[in-house]
């Protein structure tokens, strides 16, 4: 005999339409972090019978529904499948279950311990100890996914493809000014603060230098739009999830911000820098386009950089002040440089990684997420009415 406690519960099994849940039905515990879909853990009560309860369950598995595990009873006496809705709701309908949670996925957890400042800040929510922004001599705890199988376009200067931060994974995409090599650096710094072996946030991340800007470090709106389309085609045709990094900034451009609003509705993520003018933000392209992440830039004591932009249209803040990272001219070139310009490719990496751990997800979605996921209340100087979020990895 089954051990449910109400035959409404066995009914809801036994019917081609389930009845609708019972009053009295538990809450599904919902996991924060990435989980297998459709997949839940169910923990009995003490003392009831597993066995019975699994028997109970044989007869309606072939309809889309599997127990994957089961759990001793000095374990967790219970177990664990993928459950229809109708199986899932005589579950959470039934006296004998102590609870049902979604099945969350955890990954293997890196240390490094000669990374620069702004990759500790963005994996632990306290203020950081030291100011010595010069030293590789902090820690970052990340996720060894580190960002494989995501592709990063850099709309920059270009990309110092052959530096050894980037083992192979960076690539040359499309160039809509002249040349096929970073002839500033902007790029390859900020590529390497996306996915350098060192500097980089997401580690395995694919890189792709889309050199919109010249090696003066200015670019028209017209080579920025070809830059953009070229990344749309792209991830359209391999299908990865893609992220476009925009480090660059002017006057508003009606024109630059159909064409970004363009790439997100494509289901590409946009992450853009604030500016450099300690203005509101809202009054540039492309950052005031309301879809993109817009980030500003702040420094190792925690206050906003003087020169960062600032209003409601900046949605996180992240390191920007006397970064390391890679450079150009040689295969182990480095550079200490601020900007918000080095704080977005922080936020660029970091949805490169939580793509790769949390798995593919619409912009909107991953945009909420880095902004639930930053710690508030630990910056200074912000301006009334623009967010304090620093984002966080974890």
């Amino acid at each position: 005999m089954p051990t449910f406690s109400t035959l409404a519960s066995l009914a809801l099994l036994l019917v081609p339409v389930f009845s609708a849940p019972a009053s009295s039905q538990i809450e599904v515990q919902r996991v924060s972090g990435a989980k297998v879909d459709g997949s839940y853990i169910v923990k009995l009560k003490d003392g009831v019978d597993k066995k019975s309860t699994l028997d109970w369950l044989l007869p309606h598995l072939s309809q889309g529904s599997t127990v994957t595990h089961e759990y001793s009873d000095s374990n967790l006496n219970g177990f664990s499948g993928s459950f229809t809705k109708e199986v899932l709701d005589a579950l959470t309908s039934s006296k004998d279950i102590e609870y049902i949670t979604e099945d969350a996925i955890f990954s293997i957890k890196a240390t490094q311990s000669d990374a620069p400042w702004g990759l500790n800040r963005i994996s632990q929510k306290a203020k950081l100890n030291g100011t010595d922004t010069d030293g590789l001599t902090y820690t970052y705890t990340y996720d060894d996914k580190a960002g494989e199988g995501v592709d990063v376009y850099v709309l920059d200067t270009g990309i110092n493809i052959e530096h050894e931060q980037f083992e192979g994974r960076a690539k040359w995409g499309y160039s809509a000014v002249e040349g096929d090599k970073d002839g500033n650096g902007h790029g390859t710094h900020c590529a390497g603060t996306i996915g350098g072996k060192q500097f980089g946030v997401a580690k395995k991340a694919n890189l792709f230098a889309v050199k919109v800007l010249s090696d003066e470090g200015s670019g028209a709106t017209s080579g920025i739009i070809a830059g953009i389309d070229y990344v749309i085609k792209r991830a359209k045709e391999t299908g990865h999830p893609s992220i476009i990094s925009m480090s660059l900034g002017g006057a508003a451009d009606e024109v630059l911000d159909k064409g970004v609003s363009a790439a997100v509705e494509a289901g590409v993520h946009v992450v853009v820098a604030a500016g450099n003018e300690n203005v509101d933000a809202g009054q540039t392209s492309p950052a005031r386009v309301p879809t993109v992440i817009t980030v500003g830039a702040m420094g190792i004591n925690d206050t906003r950089a003087k020169f960062s932009n600032f209003g409601e249209v900046v949605d996180v803040f992240a390191p920007g002040v006397d970064i390391v990272s890679a450079w150009m001219g040689s295969p182990n070139a480095t550079k200490k440089i601020s900007g918000t310009s080095m704080a977005t490719p922080h936020v660029a990496g970091l949805a490169a990684y939580l793509l790769s751990t949390a798995g593919p997800i619409a912009p909107a979605e991953l945009a909420t997420k880095i902004k639930t996921m930053a710690v508030t209340g630990a910056l200074t100087e912000i301006p009334s009415g623009t967010t304090d979020a620093l984002v966080q990895n974890a």
